[in-house]
C-alpha cells in the first residue's frame, strides 16, 4: 500500500502533470508535494486552492467528509494554460484533505486525469 510520497509519485506519471500534492484543506498546508507548482510555490498554491476548496464547502449542499449524502468528489478550474484537478480523500474519519494536479492543458487529458486520481486517492484511503 503506498504512502503520500509513492501515491503523488504515480501521479507525476499522469500525462500533462506539471506538478502534485496533498493537502489539508481546513489549513491550506501542504502534506507532501511532487513536480513544479504554479509560481514555483507549493505552499502558495496550497493556500489558493484551500481558499477554493472551503468557499465551496460553505456555500455548496455538498458533503466534503465522504459520510453519507451527496458527496463532492473533485472540482476542476481550467485556466488559459492549464487544469487544476482537485480530488477530495474520503476516509472512515472527517478527511479534511485532497490531491491537487496542476496539468499543461496542451499535454493533459482530463478524463483520464481524474480517474487516475481518483484511483490514487482510494489508493492513499486504503494505506
Amino acid at each position: 500500500m503506498p504512502g503520500i510520497d509513492q501515491v503523488l509519485s504515480q501521479a507525476m506519471g499522469i500525462p500533462g502533470v506539471r506538478g502534485a500534492g496533498l493537502i489539508d484543506w481546513t489549513s491550506g498546508l501542504t502534506l507532501g508535494t511532487a513536480g513544479r507548482a504554479p509560481h514555483d510555490d507549493h505552499d502558495a498554491a496550497a493556500a489558493d486552492t484551500a481558499e477554493v476548496v472551503q468557499a465551496v464547502a460553505r456555500n455548496a449542499t455538498f458533503d466534503t467528509t465522504g459520510a453519507v449524502g451527496t458527496d463532492l468528489e473533485d472540482l476542476i478550474i481550467t485556466a488559459a494554460d492549464s487544469y487544476h484537478l482537485i480530488r477530495f480523500v474520503h476516509t472512515a474519519f472527517d478527511s479534511q484533505t485532497y490531491l491537487y494536479l496542476w496539468l499543461d492543458r496542451t499535454q493533459a487529458n482530463l478524463a483520464v486525469a481524474r480517474l487516475r486520481l481518483r484511483d490514487l486517492a482510494a489508493e492513499l484511503v486504503a494505506s
